[in-house]
């Protein structure tokens, strides 16, 4: 595993490639937008799928509410970190994991809340050969994705794992992504997120993990330490 200082600059080139592909490819309600949502849109502007039952139910409640499930064993993990003797060397793992990943939705819903930008859904006008794209809809609340945080948030895993448990970090890395970007996709099908909303929210998670990550270093080097003296795994 190289350095830190190597894994950092990487993240910080990887953050600014990928921010300026945002701004110059991804425009919200641009042309690729428009495109990648253009096979769930029907002839006059309307979103079959937006009631779906797998669709509106079941990837947007019980799938995510399994993801959430994490969380609350990680929690329940912290938790007992503080009186079992043998989870107290993984107390700051479980912590950071849980105080991270939630801060990580926390702060796509609040941009979400603060948002101007419309839902796709209340963006579309029926015209006498079609529809058309009003983007001067300000219903708001529509940017970034808020159900596909749920999914990107996982990715704090990685940055938690990625010393000690480098399997693990990418196994938590693989599954942010996709469950990320299968929720916003999802949430894409049914109208109510154009594709730049979801890679923004996981733009934003990802430079927010980064960012703490410089912050909390020494921690991480402290635990590893710690837990090669004591090599358990209970999650």
């Amino acid at each position: 595993m190289f350095s830190n200082r190597t894994f950092l600059l990487r993240q910080a080139l990887l953050l600014t490639l990928s921010l300026v592909s945002l701004l110059y490819f991804f425009p919200v309600g641009g042309s690729l937008d428009q495109t990648f949502i253009q096979p769930w849109v029907d002839l006059h502007g309307g979103f079959p799928h937006r009631n779906d039952w797998a669709l509106a139910v079941l990837n947007h409640r019980y799938i995510k509410n399994i993801v959430i499930g994490v969380y609350v064993l990680y929690f329940a993990a912290w938790i007992c970190s503080f009186k079992y003797p043998h989870l107290k060397v993984r107390k700051f793992e479980f912590g950071y994991f849980i105080v991270v990943a939630l801060l990580s939705t926390a702060i796509i819903g609040l941009l979400k809340s603060q948002s101007a930008h419309a839902c796709p859904w209340n963006m579309t006008v029926a015209t006498a050969h079609g529809f058309s794209w009003d983007f001067s809809a300000r219903q708001g609340h529509c940017f970034p994705g808020g159900h596909a945080a749920t999914g990107f948030a996982l990715i704090t895993g990685y940055f938690v794992y990625r010393i000690h448990q480098p399997a693990r970090a990418y196994f938590f890395l693989s599954a942010g992504l996709i469950l990320g970007f299968a929720f916003g996709w999802a949430q894409m099908m049914r109208g109510a997120h154009f594709l730049s909303h979801n890679l923004w929210t996981a733009w934003i998670i990802w430079a927010f993990n980064c960012v703490l990550y410089v912050l909390f270093s020494r921690h991480f080097t402290a635990s590893t330490t710690q837990q090669k003296s004591k090599a358990f795994t209970w999650i």
